[in-house]
């Protein structure tokens, strides 16, 4: 029994659930799911060829692409269910789902600590009078920042995230530090080095030891298997099939048709 096994049998995680979802776009079906749960092991992968609805779909969980037929839901054992399908994306953040973004983003005038800052900063303190309240806010989080930035080889947290890798992680951290009951990733580990995709690796695994479920969209698909305990394969905005990586590396079809030769 690995590590995250062991998590999963002890901690009860958030599930997200999708039933009858669709979306097109000029006529032509990107998402089609008929009924798909995520959030039953501690890290799943979702996988595919280019175009066959992987981040249409993990944009439509938290609405920022609306949804043409269908329901989204969130289950945890500490709230009641959550139709996460009817709501605006801001709420379904304050609820604990959180999206990092497929390309990458950032603040370019903001250092690294005021990212983090402002991602941490609840909605009391986002008004024109709370501005000195900063410091407040760096105490609650310091430690757990001051880890992160350690961690993952962050130098001057008051300097800028120049190259395109540090300004990749940072989206990864902010994510991070607001310690989500589930968290969505669409390809975290694009154009990082080695030593640092496995860092982040670490940290996810960590994360989801401690309850959170995790869902990560990745081309990269060593991270998928190093990383996930199920894998969802999506093609032409269908699931085909859901299994432990090994199983998935090993159908025939699949290998034949989207992995190839190389990844059995």
């Amino acid at each position: 029994m690995t590590g995250n096994d062991t998590a999963a049998t002890s901690v009860s995680r958030p599930q997200i659930r999708v039933e009858q979802v669709t979306k097109s776009y000029d006529g032509r079906v990107v998402v089609d799911v008929d009924d798909l749960v995520l959030g039953d092991r501690p890290i799943e992968g979702l996988i595919g060829p280019n175009g066959a609805g992987k981040t249409t779909l993990m944009r439509m969980i938290v609405h920022a692409v609306p949804l043409d037929h269908g329901r989204i839901t969130l289950r945890s054992a500490d709230a009641p269910e959550l139709v996460l399908s009817n709501m605006a994306t801001e709420r379904i953040a304050q609820y604990g789902v959180v999206k990092s973004n497929q390309l990458i983003t950032d603040f370019d005038r903001l250092t690294i600590l005021d990212s983090l800052l402002f991602a941490v900063t609840e909605a009391g303190y986002e008004r024109p009078y709370r501005i000195f309240s900063e410091q407040a806010v760096f105490e609650r989080h310091r430690e757990e920042i001051t880890r992160r930035l350690d961690y993952l080889g962050f130098g001057e947290p008051t300097a800028f995230a120049m190259s395109a890798g540090q300004k990749k992680l940072l989206d990864i951290l902010r994510c991070l530090i607001l310690k989500p009951k589930f968290l969505l990733l669409d390809e975290p580990t694009a154009g990082l080095p080695d030593e640092v995709t496995e860092k982040v690796m670490g940290a996810l695994t960590e994360l989801a030891a401690s309850g959170t479920s995790v869902v990560i969209v990745a081309h990269d698909l060593n991270v998928i298997w190093k990383l996930c305990d199920e894998v969802v394969f999506m093609a032409e905005g269908k699931v085909l099939l859901r299994g432990d990586p090994q199983s998935i590396r090993e159908h025939r079809t699949i290998v034949e048709k989207y992995l190839g030769e190389g990844h059995v």
